[in-house]
């Protein structure tokens, strides 16, 4: 299922083997998890027997109260959201994530348009936890789920279907959204690049846009890893990462997005 922006609904999918199937991530809310019910029981899919979580953040883990299967979570993903079980989510209680740094500003209106003023959110801890990497046989389609990391989330991890050749990527390339400025780590950034490419993937997907084939998503990160590579020779000198990122594209002026991405970059070579 496609990401929805307006709520920040992230991308759901169901990975079907001969005897089980697994779902990655739970959804941001029950109504996001019930709407991707509906679609599997319409396409005559098998409902999830387990499901897997890439990382803890509220998007894609909050769905999960309303799933019966098993929940599978890296270690780190499990200690967060048991931190945030029982709290309130009413406006005093978002006030106070945002101010801790728990969450930003920008997820707590996502909360508030997704959940409307009732606001009944349950946190539920996973039933199921691994350190490093899990390999999860589904009958004739193996999983293999991978921690990596990254300035995103400290516990993202990557999910890999070996027989279609799926690399489903969370939002472990995203920068970092909680607790300061959004930044990216040039070095962090390449680490993770390198790990995406690594493996045999004929399609990627990240959690908040489209799919993209191999060809593809080179060439959309192409100019990000271009970016990174300058900011890890030139740290934050913006106007040379400017100059020479122009150079390399050669453009007059960068797209809006690129600016954007300088500034996280910026951020990050600040804090070195």
């Amino acid at each position: 299922m496609h990401p929805e922006h307006d709520t920040d609904r992230p991308v759901l999918a169901a990975i079907t083997g001969e005897r089980r199937t697994l779902l990655m991530d739970a959804g941001n809310s029950p109504a996001h998890a019930a709407l991707f019910r509906e679609e599997l029981a319409r396409r005559g899919c098998r409902q999830p027997d387990m499901l897997i979580l890439t990382h803890w953040h509220w998007d894609h883990t909050f769905g999960l109260s309303s799933w019966k299967s098993p929940a599978i979570a890296h270690e780190e993903t499990a200690k967060v959201l048991e931190s945030l079980t029982g709290l309130n989510w009413g406006e005093e209680g978002l006030e106070k994530l945002v101010k801790s740094g728990t969450i930003s500003e920008e997820s707590a209106e996502h909360i508030r348009l997704e959940y409307g003023e009732a606001r009944e959110v349950t946190v539920v801890k996973p039933d199921i936890v691994f350190t490093g990497s899990l390999t999860v046989d589904l009958g004739g389609v193996v999983c293999e789920v991978v921690h990596v990391g990254g300035d995103h989330s400290p516990d993202s991890c990557v999910l890999y279907v070996k027989e279609d050749k799926v690399l489903f990527l969370g939002d472990a390339l995203g920068p970092a959204v909680y607790g300061g400025p959004r930044q990216y780590s040039s070095t962090g950034f390449l680490r993770l690049l390198d790990i995406a490419y690594r493996y045999d993937a004929d399609w990627y997907v990240e959690s908040h846009g489209l799919p993209m084939t191999r060809q593809e998503f080179r060439e959309d990160l192409a100019p990000w890893e271009r970016l990174a590579r300058i900011v890890d020779v030139f740290g934050h000198n913006r106007e040379r990462v400017v100059l020479e990122l122009k150079t390399y594209l050669q453009l007059e002026e960068l797209p809006g997005d690129l600016l954007q991405g300088v500034e996280y970059f910026m951020a990050g070579a600040k804090r070195r």
